[in-house]
Parts: structure tokens; sequence; C-alpha cells
């Protein structure tokens, strides 16, 4: 079947089967599929790493639980509109963003969506295989003596990412079926198991009371700016799947399910799994007398075959889990779109493997202020593209679409030969304003704030170019 076949109109260089709008009738996900993609995506490595970074940072276990809920309580709200026009029209994010940006303009967002998309893969794979390497050098004490060096990487280590990328292709392989039913064991799994971890951690720390005595070792300005960092970090994981939510979102059944499965899955998860690892690295400082912020390194350090076996196949099933939905999965649909006349979802999922290993993953993940840099970076970046997405559905086109222009040239989304020029400007003045903070060093707190000051600098950009000339961009539900 060909876009021509689906529909007679659309453009074959704007559309193919995955990139098409959904019909009701096909859309079967309900909420407990969102939730469970949500379970499988919260708790993974980055996310544990980043909040038991947030006490390498200085923090205190209670400051932490408080940075996670504000950044998480945003999240939210942000996602379940964001998700809103995918749900109502079954369409991805590299489709609906056109409306803003323009057919040709959309590939800006896209592009870095997609670049985003492939780094936290690359990122999060690389981690499994650390895992992965700890198992096999556990059970064969000879694995870490092949010495040879491959990429600057030990053949070992090279061999366990190998074994890493094959799994994420025997998921990906079979489109977003597999996926969907992959999530639905894998995510709750990994709840249970993170809990065992975190009766053994009350357990090493005597109970509670005292892992959450320690208290904060910073205090005034540098406090304050600590805790807006941690949030604008913690909210910098989910920038990108912040823009790309329709991605999941066109496959769910009704407006009601995409809500309540987001609740429940992004919000209450998250409060659930990030006080895990905020227990378990505070385990960690009772015991070592620092925070162990790398679950790996935690699990070696124990020094129990069994426990670094049962625990490296954990951090492995909860990699799996976020990753082939975060990061594939939209990366898939960001190349399509690049190439729809080529590439279909199975096609883009082997690409994405392949380019991930191009990022050379093992550079990163050395500390937690490096982290949380790099996250900072990605949610200026995006934030802009969040505002402007916002703005433009509900101020802008009021919530209506006419689907069919989206997969056409020339039509009411076209702009100038292709490029909505609002779009790209107020992309382009939401990036800058968001990023100033780091190459300027006296405004230097403003990375704290990168995405908030993205967001909304973004949209009300975009709305300020846009607003002159909504009358003659008016747009009508398409029956």
């Amino acid at each position: 079947m060909t876009p021509d076949t689906l529909h007679p109109p659309y453009a074959p260089d704007l559309c193919n089967d995955d990139l098409a709008p959904i019909p009701l009738a096909r859309r079967d996900w309900t909420w407990v599929n969102m939730a469970t993609v949500w379970m499988g995506m919260v708790h993974n490595v980055v996310v544990y790493e980043g909040a038991a970074g947030l006490m390498a940072l200085g923090l205190s276990a209670w400051n932490c639980l408080e940075v996670v809920g504000v950044a998480y309580a945003i999240l939210f709200v942000t996602m379940a509109y964001n998700a809103r026009g995918g749900t109502r029209y079954g369409i991805p994010f590299c489709v609906l963003i056109r409306s803003a940006f323009g057919p040709r303009g959309a590939q800006v967002p896209v592009i870095l969506r997609g670049f985003c998309a492939i780094f936290w893969f690359a990122v999060q794979a690389y981690t499994a295989a650390q895992a992965m390497d700890a198992i096999l050098c556990t059970l064969s004490p000879g694995w870490a003596s092949l010495g040879l060096r491959i990429g600057g990487l030990p053949v070992h280590m090279a061999l366990s990412m190998v074994a890493i990328w094959l799994l994420h292709a025997w998921i990906a392989n079979h489109g977003v079926h597999r996926i969907r039913n992959f999530e639905l064991v894998a995510g709750p799994l990994v709840i249970l198991i993170g809990l065992a971890a975190t009766v053994w951690a009350i357990r090493v720390g005597h109970g509670l009371g005292p892992l959450f005595a320690t208290p904060a070792t910073l205090h005034g300005t540098a406090f304050v700016a600590a805790f807006t960092t941690g949030v604008t970090g913690m909210i910098g994981m989910w920038a990108t799947f912040a823009v790309n939510i329709p991605d999941l979102s066109r496959f769910v059944r009704s407006e009601r399910d995409q809500i309540v499965g987001q609740a429940i899955g992004l919000p209450l998860t998250a409060i659930v799994f990030t006080p895990m690892a905020i227990i378990v690295t505070s385990a960690s400082i009772v015991m070592f007398g620092h925070p162990v912020w790398n679950p790996i390194t935690l699990l070696l350090l124990l020094h129990k075959p069994a426990i670094m076996l049962f625990g490296g196949a954990t951090l492995i099933l909860a990699t799996l889990s976020v990753n082939v939905v975060a990061n594939i999965m939209p990366a898939c649909y960001d190349l399509m779109n690049l190439m729809p006349r080529r590439l279909d979802f199975r096609r883009a999922s082997r690409l994405v493997l392949v380019i991930g290993i191009l990022f050379m993953p093992w550079l990163w993940f050395n500390e937690a202020e490096g982290i949380f840099r790099v996250l900072d970076i990605i949610g200026g970046l995006l934030g802009p593209v969040t505002g402007i997405m916002i703005a433009d559905y509900f101020v802008v086109r009021r919530q209506r679409l006419t689907v069919d222009a989206l997969y056409r040239h020339g039509d009411v989304y076209d702009g100038t030969d292709g490029w909505h020029r609002p779009g790209i400007v107020a992309f382009v003045a939401g990036g800058l304003a968001a990023s100033l903070g780091q190459f300027v060093p006296s405004i230097a707190w403003l990375s704290s704030v990168a995405w908030f000051v993205g967001v909304a600098v973004g949209g009300l950009a975009y709305l300020a170019l846009v607003r002159p000339r909504t009358a003659r961009h008016a747009t009508q539900v398409t029956s």
C-alpha cells in the first residue's frame, strides 16, 4: 500500500504507511498500555543516575524528592497538553509540527529531535553494555582479560555492546505492536525489582531515618542554583519526549485513556521509582562514605556474584524498556520523515542502531555534573519547540487542523516554499535565549532555567509573529 492508495492527494515525499493518520478504528491502546509504556521509560538508568546525581551535587535526600516532585508535575501537564493533537488526529510529531513550521521547515526541529533521540539511545545502550560486561566478567573471570582495543574500547566491552545492540534490534524489528507488548511485561517487572532493592537499602541503612538524616551540603544561593539546575535537568531528561509525545498518543483510543495512562505512568511511577534511586544511593553513603550514583559501580562494589547477575540483568531489562519507546521509536519516525519513500519503521530502526555507534557513547557519563550540563543544553534547545507547538495548536489553530493539508505542498500550512517562517524565527529566538547562559559567564544562572526560558520565549515569539496573520491561516477540522 502506497501513500497514493491511502489518500490520493498526499505528497509521496511527506507520507508513507507509518506516517499516515491512524484511523480511530485502528487505535487499540488503552490507558493500561499508556501507563505501562511510561513505567518502562521512567525506571531507567539515566533517571536513576540523574536522581542519584542530585545527591552528588550536594542536595539532601528530601531535597531530591522535592526536585523530582516539581519537575514531574510540570512534565505531566506539558505532555498531557502536547499529546492531544496526536490523540485527536492519529498523527505523529513529525507531521503535527508541520502546522507551525511548514512541511520543509519542520525538518529543523525533527532533525534536532532525532539527533537527541539517537544520542540518548547510544548512552542508554552503552550503560546496558556495561551491565552486560559486568555480568560476563562475573560468569567468566577471563572475560576481562581480552585486552585488545577497538575504537578506544577493550574487546570484551565492544562484544558486550554488540550483544546489547542485537537485543534492541530484536525488539524494534517487529514494530510498534511488539514494543507495546514488551512494555506490558517489562514496565511492572522492573518496578517490583526496584522495590526489592529499596528493601535492601533500608536494611543497610537501618531504616529510613539514617538515610534521610544526611543534610544538604549546599546553602543559600548555591542551594537555589543546585535545586533549579536539578529541576531543569530532570525536565531535560524528558524534554525530547515532551515534543514527540504524539508519537505514542496517536495509538491511544481516547483522550481520557491518554490522560489517565500518563497520570499513572509518569508522575505516579516517578514518585515511586525516584525515591528508590535516592534511598539506594543514600545506603551507599552509609556503606562507603560517599554517594555511588552509578548503579553498575554499586553492584561491583558489593562483591556478591548473585547480586551482580540479578542486578545487571535488571539494568539491561530497564534500559531496553526505555530505549525502544523513548529513543528508537521517535528516531524512526524522524528518519522516515526525512526519507518516507525509502524508509519504513524496520529499516529506520536498523539505521538508528548504526548511527548510535557513531556517537561513541563511552565518552559520556563520566560524572553527574557533565550529565546535567548535557541535559540543560538539550532542554534549552527543545524548550522552544514545546512552546511553539502548544502556542500553535491551542492558541493559533484552536485545536483544529486540516489533516490532509499536513501531507501536501502548497496548502494552508506550506508557508513560503514549505517554510513557515514564524516557527523558524521563534525557534531560533527561543534557542538563543535559552543557551546564552552556557556561553556568557555573567548570566550563567540562566542555564539552570534553560527549558523554561526556551518554552516561554519560543511560544511568545511565535504568537507575536503569527497572530496578525491568524485570520489568513484559520483552519477547520476535516470530516
